[in-house]
C-alpha cells in the first residue's frame, strides 16, 4: 500500500477513535446539541473523513492498494 494512502487511512481511523472519545458511554444528542465546542470537534473529525475521498478522484487507486 502506498504510504500516503496508509496515511489516509490512519488519519481516518483517528477521526473515528477521536468522535468515540469525545461522545464517551453516553451518547446523547440532547448533549450534543447543546454543547458547541463538542459539536464543532465531532463536525471536523467528520470532514477529515472524505478528504480521503477528494485525493482518489485525483489520483485513481488500483484496487490491490485497498
Amino acid at each position: 500500500m502506498e504510504i500516503e494512502i496508509k496515511k489516509y487511512l490512519f488519519d481516518i481511523q483517528e477521526s473515528i477513535e477521536s468522535i468515540e472519545n469525545y461522545l464517551g458511554d453516553k451518547r446523547d444528542f440532547k448533549i450534543y446539541s447543546t454543547d458547541k465546542m463538542l459539536r464543532r470537534a465531532i463536525e471536523r473529525e467528520f470532514e477529515i473523513i472524505p478528504e480521503f475521498n477528494q485525493t482518489k478522484e485525483k489520483r485513481p487507486i488500483s484496487p490491490e492498494y485497498l
